[in-house]
């Protein structure tokens, strides 16, 4: 293929074999910083640096199309491409004057994946490959130091024999634990040369029993299997895992990078670290990183020995870290962007291998571009796009409460800011169970990229080895999860589920605190605060509302809320729910009252409706009985009436004051009041309950009777019956389709009435106190246009009273909640009623997919994880039918109503690709949990200039 190839090709089509395979080395690259889809991310960094004139060890970079191929064609290579790779690698043994294991002078190499997107040790990596029994004699030889080539070779086995042969780590890391036991040695650097040759056989020996076969001694042999374990990896669970987490499409395929290798483990002046341009955690600028003398790479980022602050390098290697210092601020500039780099120092040269944008907290992100602007590297409206909407919600998550008495049994390195309370699990797979039911924190010697479903699902992490490049930090940075890594005064016992720290003994199950931000680990459940956001997220949202179109809305329901949603920014309220005001504790027994007293009450209405009928047409020899007869039912629906009326005269003024505060908190904002929408059995206890309470209740009776045959049956029974009758008469097979929404209005125009008349009464005390009120009057679940129209009837006659009775004048809505899929078909007959739509896009999903969303839970995980659906459709809004719907609901809607307000108010207003469609369909506004408002307010600025930018690029 070419180089500008899309990554949306089949990999079936014919691959181009003129270049599957860009050197770099000698301070000239073949690949450019254009080629991200072909090189991924690592084989570009590595291409710009070199041209860059950094100092980078050579090598060459596989392309994503070999990998595409590869996967495609039962793991094989494409045609011409053994030819091109034999070309490369001499090219490189050239460069490097050594050839690839040669049994004198070897050159080793390294073999990294590199995908487009960044995937922190999602994927494999094998260093020094080219060691076998000849060479790493030679090696020794070569350089004088035994220790070193014997080190190298244990880790080239111990590598290859998990990634390439599938043997476990475990293995491994059990045999080298032994000996340093044995040894009584503090790290691996404390082995000597004999220890790592005894331990280098006894890997192989592992190898020969696990595989039936010798480790493999042909180097060209070793590079074509790892080339091909890496390709592998882009399939592995925890790779898939990731992708599904962080949206990355399946098809792009990884790169491979295969480098000469230089050597941080040659001895006390020869290192390894890892480091970011500025603090990943905080945004801070200053330079921040960790590494470790006679070490390699992978020691830093597994977390197998807690390295050292990068800045006592300084004192160490000073020259090489005054290199360091230049070339990586080089590289920001170059990049306009936080670095995230790696490096090798042998024998006091300096080598980086590797620049990418850095993972950061969402904390860090927004300091980092607010810095950038005022830098002069980047504009607002670059900054703007810095930072992904859905990480803003690590911001707003609650801090430890400082004042907390609890006892701190660890500190370790703070890793990840936050506050984590939950559960101790010592296993990943436990943690991904259990993390669905409960909170819970991870707890590892330290994590590996195998751990990633376990992370995801918890609360926080906590490590005893590793620091603050560590691969639990990278990630859980990533996430936004809180993290402590490096606690070093923890001893897990995996075998006994339990962990001790000082003495105290920690079971899995006990409950522990975390504070990611101070790096403390607390014994018990902490008290937590509400968050707390700085300076720079004022200035950085400001910057996001002067760019985006959308308004964004807040769904509340109580005063609390609506004050949380306008400090968040939000614009109005889209939804309030009513019901949720019925279900307090003090208001439900008048809902229960109301419930119980209306079916009589509007039935001996409904007869006695008929039987005044029938008595204006009635002779006068039957008018007399039927006087009595509308005597008796009057005096029959007297009480269940006036139990009927009275309840909801009660409810009057507690919904006036809630809606009183709705209004207040929104003062010249607008507020969206949806009438009652759920079935009305939902106030009442659930039937099965009530079945069992009755049967007790019955057979203590039946007991008493057995002493005193003439007991009568109690009130409380009574009372008990008729409210399980009542709750019999209500149940419905399938209440989401029963009745409900405006159906429940239509049959109970009562409660419409009042629940207007408490919205008007409330807006005409607030106007009179001199604030701006803008009440929108929601009516749910219409299917058609007449039922609509006599519930907005019902509002409108209400109001013009209450307007009328205080000498006010309101301006308002009345709408409708389009949620079902007749309501979009036909929305150009509905607009003609409604002034204004608002997509209920929970319910309308549901309907249009015919999935329940109760239920839906049990398939719909498969479904996204075998690419039947891209996302699940409750969370991301379905763009081709649901959004279709709202398309076409949209433009018929407005054809009927120029100017026609739409919006939307689901949990998918929250949805930063959902927010982007709406952004697209033309919707005014989007409305969303309080606590979601800044994520809706980003992702609207986002979709704004996105859609700027394609409107050029077609221009």
């Amino acid at each position: 293929m070419s180089q500008t190839t899309s990554v949306e090709e089949s990999p079936e089509q014919r691959v181009d074999t003129e270049k599957l395979i860009y050197f770099f080395g000698g301070g000239a690259a073949e690949g450019t910083a254009r080629m991200r889809d072909q090189l991924g991310g690592k084989g570009t960094g590595l291409a710009e640096m070199t041209n860059a004139g950094v100092p980078v060890p050579p090598g060459f970079t596989i392309t994503t199309e070999v990998c595409r191929w590869f996967l495609a064609h039962d793991q094989t290579p494409p045609p011409g491409f053994e030819a091109q790779q034999k070309a490369a690698l001499d090219r490189l043994e050239h460069a490097m004057g050594k050839t690839l294991g040669h049994p004198r002078d070897p050159l080793l190499v390294s073999v990294r994946s590199g995908a487009k997107f960044s995937m922190p040790g999602m994927m494999d990596t094998i260093l020094n490959l080219g060691l076998n029994d000849r060479s790493v004699q030679g090696l020794a030889a070569r350089t004088s130091n035994p220790r070193f080539a014997w080190d190298c070779y244990r880790r080239f086995i111990q590598m290859f024999g998990s990634v390439v042969l599938g043997l476990e780590k475990s293995e491994f890391e059990r045999r080298l634990e032994a000996l340093k036991a044995r040894r009584r040695a503090r790290s691996d650097a404390d082995l000597a040369a004999a220890d790592l040759e005894a331990l280098t056989l006894e890997f192989k020996e592992l190898v020969r029993r696990r595989t039936g076969q010798e480790f493999p001694q042909d180097p060209l042999e070793q590079l074509s299997l790892a080339r091909d374990a890496v390709f592998k990896s882009w399939n592995n669970e925890r790779a898939k895992y990731y992708r599904r987490q962080n949206q990355i499409p399946d098809d792009l395929g990884t790169a491979v990078n295969v480098q000469a290798m230089v050597f941080g483990n040659l001895g006390p002046t020869s290192g390894t670290g890892v480091g970011f341009t500025r603090n990943p955690a905080t945004g801070e600028r200053v330079f921040y990183g960790e590494f470790l003398t006679n070490a390699q790479g992978e020691d830093v980022v597994a977390g197998v020995r807690t390295p050292r602050p990068i800045d006592e390098l300084a004192s160490e290697m000073p020259d090489a870290y005054r290199q360091l210092r230049d070339i990586t601020a080089r590289l920001e500039r170059h990049y306009r962007d936080v670095q995230d780099f790696e490096f090798t120092i042998q024998e006091g040269t300096l080598y980086l291998l590797q620049t990418r944008t850095g993972k950061r907290t969402a904390q860090a992100a927004i300091r980092v571009a607010v810095d950038m602007v005022n830098e002069g590297l980047i504009t607002g409206e670059e900054a703007v796009m810095r930072v992904e909407p859905a990480t803003l919600d690590q911001l707003l998550h609650p801090r430890l409460d400082p004042r907390a008495k609890l006892r701190v049994i660890a500190t370790g390195l703070a890793a990840s800011p936050g506050a984590a309370v939950g559960r101790v699990v010592l296993d990943a797979d436990a943690a991904a169970a259990r993390g669905r039911k409960e909170k819970v924190i991870l707890v590892r010697k330290e994590t590996t990229p195998d751990d990633i479903h376990g992370m995801d699902a918890a609360q926080g992490i906590l490590t005893a080895t590793g620091g603050l490049t560590s691969h639990a930090a990278v990630v859980a940075r990533g996430m936004g999860k809180p993290c402590v890594c490096g606690a070093s005064e923890l001893q897990l016992d995996e075998r006994t589920h339990r962990f001790r720290a000082g003495d105290a003994t920690v079971k899995e199950g006990d409950w522990i605190s975390l504070d990611g931000s101070t790096g403390k680990v607390m014994l018990g459940e902490a008290p937590t605060l509400p968050a707390e956001v700085g300076g720079e997220f004022a200035v950085f949202m400001e910057w996001a509302d002067a760019v985006r179109r959308l308004k964004v809305r807040a769904n509340a329901d109580v005063p609390r809320d609506a004050t949380q949603a306008r400090s968040f920014g939000a614009e109005g309220i889209g939804l309030c729910r009513t019901e949720h005001m019925f279900f307090e504790k003090s208001r439900l027994p008048h809902v229960v009252a109301m419930i119980l007293a209306a079916p009589e009450a509007k039935s001996c209405e409904g007869q006695f409706e008929s039987k005044r009928a029938e008595l204006e047409a009635a002779d006068p020899a039957r008018a007399g009985a039927i006087r009595r007869e509308l005597a008796a039912l009057k005096k029959k629906m007297a009480g269940p009436l006036a139990t009927y009326r009275r309840s909801l005269a009660k409810l009057l003024p507690l919904q006036r004051s809630d809606f009183k505060g709705l209004f207040e908190a929104m003062d010249g904002y607008p507020v969206t009041i949806r009438t009652l929408d759920p079935p009305l059995h939902e106030f009442l206890p659930k039937r099965e309950d009530l079945m069992v309470q009755v049967e007790l209740m019955r057979a203590e009776w039946e007991r008493g009777k057995k002493r005193k045959a003439r007991l009568r049956k109690p009130a409380k029974l009574a009372a008990a019956e008729r409210l399980l009758q009542r709750v019999e008469e209500l149940h419905e097979f399938n209440p989401m389709l029963g009745h409900r929404g405006c159906r429940l209005g239509i049959t109970y125009p009562e409660i419409t009435e009042m629940q207007a008349r408490a919205i008007f009464e409330a807006a005409c005390e607030v106007t009179k106190r001199g604030m701006s009120v803008i009440p929108e009057i929601m009516i749910p679940l219409v299917g058609h246009v007449e039922e609509l129209r006599h519930q907005a009837a019902v509002v409108r006659r209400v109001a013009e009273e209450v307007m009328t009775d205080q000498g006010v004048r309101i301006e308002y809505l009345v709408g409708t909640m389009i949620e079902v899929p007749r309501a979009a078909v036909t929305a150009g007959q509905v607009a003609r009623e409604a002034e204004f739509f608002s997509f209920g896009t929970n319910d309308l999903t549901q309907l249009t997919f015919g999935f329940s969303r109760d239920d839906a839970g049990k398939f719909l995980p498969e479904y996204v994880t075998r690419k039947i659906l891209p996302s699940d459709p409750f969370a991301t809004l379905d763009g081709e039918g649901v959004g279709g719907l709202v398309e076409w609901a949209i433009e018929r809607g407005r054809e009927a109503r120029p100017g026609l307000k739409v919006g939307i108010c689901g949990e998918h207003g929250g949805d930063p690709a959902s927010v982007e469609f709406c952004h697209r369909a033309g919707l005014d506004y989007v409305s969303c949990s309080p606590y979601r408002v800044p994520i809706a307010r980003l992702a609207a600025a986002q979709a704004a200039l996105r859609g700027r930018t394609a409107g050029s690029d077609q221009r």
